[in-house]
């Protein structure tokens, strides 16, 4: 009896269901670790660029190790950066179209600006129910039994996080 042939990463349909089983969760983890949505976005796809560039030495079943552990590693070298990084940003951006309203799309960017430091100045606890909450749109059971915790905490959780934004938000 010849044994089962062992899923190559290599192999563009297996390296497609990889991705799609878990690009979602990279992203997230990213967004929840403190990165903007672009950022996780953008680290996310890094992410699985490595996983292609390195399909050979990575065994599927350590997959999801491996993408997690890179994507927390492209975290922290954005963080270090991060600062020349913006600053370069907001010099190179081109300036508005004359057909937008620049007034309302620079009102929008520093609400957004203002809201995604609000959250990311929340203790992690608050912050990963309120994304999961807000972002995946899961219910407080949900986010209950996926971090193993009680729904009364998870309200507990929310209703501190939501005090803190608004106290953040009116000081910013």
């Amino acid at each position: 009896m010849e044994p089962l042939p062992q899923k190559n990463i290599c192999h563009e349909p297996t390296y497609r269901e990889l991705f799609y089983a878990h690009a979602r969760h990279v992203r997230n983890f990213l967004f929840y670790k403190g990165a903007s949505a672009t950022e996780a976005e953008d680290l996310a796809q890094e992410t699985f660029l490595r996983l292609w560039r390195d399909c050979a030495k990575v065994p599927v079943e350590k997959v999801k190790g491996y993408l997690f552990a890179v994507a927390g590693n492209l975290f922290l070298d954005e963080k270090k950066h991060g600062q020349v990084v913006l600053r370069f940003q907001r010099q190179a951006q081109p300036a508005e179209a004359a057909d937008g309203n620049p007034h309302f799309d620079l009102e929008t960017r520093e609400l957004q600006d203002r809201l995604e430091k609000a959250i990311a100045q929340l203790p992690e606890n608050q912050r990963i129910v309120f994304l999961m909450n807000r972002m995946d749109k899961m219910t407080y059971a949900q986010i209950a039994e996926h971090l193993d915790l009680s729904v009364k905490a998870i309200e507990k959780r929310m209703h501190q996080a939501l005090v803190e934004l608004r106290q953040i938000l009116r000081n910013i």
